[in-house]
């Protein structure tokens, strides 16, 4: 285990089919371990899905009737009224068509209608998931954990207006579950990228990608909370993620499709869901976006030099730690809790140093210490509040990087 990383223990896919793990826990500050169990699941699409695909075709039958009664009860109906022995027509007049084929633009289907043509599905030996086109030139994003086990049959990019086109990996990074991909085009419609920071909760939301294989589904909803320290990725590869929280349908196969908001504007990467349960895997109203801030800058990076970066402090976290805030981990003879020289030891950060606050974040948990931390970058300058023999102690440090 690195010691110049920020990392737990002592030390833009689908899963493997050897033995995966497709299931990424909620952090301890969305579930305790007094409550019942929650589980994070990707959202990719896997072979075990085809069940379901059964079921959801028997649904839609019912629905395509529900929605062929209402259409005949909507449009322009003659129908005979007697009243004794006068003979009477009567014209009940319905919508137009043609009028309620328009939509303002920013209503969801206005706003649906401007970003389908820039959403993809992205599909591997393996499974499937989503992803959104970054420039006209090729460059799409997606999770890591999407295209992670893409083997010799390579990846295939699928777009609206139905054509496919096989896709290159430029750079992956696993510790912000993104990977970029470039394919052979000149004429994509590139996404517009709206600012995260700007997000409060409540704000509307639209999550459009490939859900169990359905291409350009569209689902809405509202940002729910902000800054909920998830993990999510393959096995493996553990991202931390300071995620953004909707409750917008989204299920396997969403991974890597764009969380828009009401102008149009990608403001998130939808990553991962929460559910009750491996024999509950669908939407439950919790689903959870990379803040498009970060995921715009590990974007820039992968494209500029193949590989992306991330911020460290120098410190080993102790995951045995039950209490408020992440301890630094205990020395051991042969791997310091604090590197030498690096940023952490620098200011006179020691082992046992309870970590509290980050740049005034309050800290609860080790996985929330990570995610305050990964949502800066390599050089910022934070201050950071540690308590010491039960006395609070504040440090001004500048980041240090690693690659990943």
């Amino acid at each position: 285990m690195r010691g110049d990383d920020v990392t737990p223990g002592t030390g833009w896919s689908r899963p493997p089919q050897s033995t995966p793990d497709p299931w990424a826990r909620v952090g301890p500050a969305l579930a305790s371990s007094a409550q019942a169990e929650r589980w994070v699941r990707h959202g990719h699409q896997d072979d075990a899905a085809g069940p379901r695909l059964g079921l959801l075709t028997i649904a839609a039958a019912g629905i395509a009737l529900i929605a062929g009664a209402i259409g005949a009860a909507t449009g322009v109906i003659a129908a005979d009224r007697f009243d004794n022995a006068t003979r009477e027509t009567v014209t009940v007049v319905g919508a137009d068509p043609a009028v309620l084929a328009e939509r303002p633009p920013d209503s969801v289907a206005g706003v649906a209608s401007a970003v389908l043509a820039s959403v993809v599905s992205v599909t591997v030996e393996e499974g499937s998931g989503s992803g959104f086109v970054l420039s006209q030139d090729g460059y799409i994003l997606t999770n890591n954990h999407v295209v992670a086990s893409a083997g010799s049959a390579g990846i295939e990019v699928g777009f609206f207006d139905g054509s496919t086109v096989s896709a290159k990996i430029v750079g992956r990074s696993p510790n912000y579950d993104l990977a970029v991909l470039r394919v052979e085009r000149d004429d994509l419609v590139p996404v517009r990228l709206g600012d995260s920071g700007d997000v409060v909760v409540g704000d509307p939301v639209i999550a459009i990608g490939s859900p169990l294989g359905l291409e350009s589904t569209v689902t809405s909803g509202i940002v729910s909370a902000l800054d909920r320290p998830v993990t999510a990725g393959g096995e493996g590869d553990i991202a931390f993620i300071n995620a953004m929280q909707t409750d917008a349908a989204i299920n396997p196969g969403n991974s890597g499709g764009p969380l828009v908001d009401a102008a149009g504007r990608v403001i998130g990467v939808n990553s991962a869901i929460a559910s009750l349960g491996v024999d509950a895997p669908g939407s439950i109203g919790l689903g959870f976006a990379i803040p498009i801030d970060q995921a715009a800058r590990t974007a820039e990076q992968i494209i500029a030099t193949g590989q992306a970066v991330y911020p460290i402090m120098g410190v080993r976290l102790d995951n045995e730690f039950q209490g408020s805030g992440a301890r630094i981990a205990p020395d051991d003879p042969d791997s310091p809790a604090v590197e030498p020289d690096g940023p952490a030891a620098s200011v006179g950060l020691v082992s046992g140093d309870v970590i509290t606050e980050i740049e005034g974040r309050v800290i609860d948990s080790l996985e929330e210490m990570i995610v305050a931390l990964r949502a800066h970058e390599p050089g910022d300058r934070i201050t950071i509040v540690v308590e010491r023999d039960g006395e609070p102690m504040e440090f001004t440090l500048t980041l240090g990087s690693a690659v990943g």
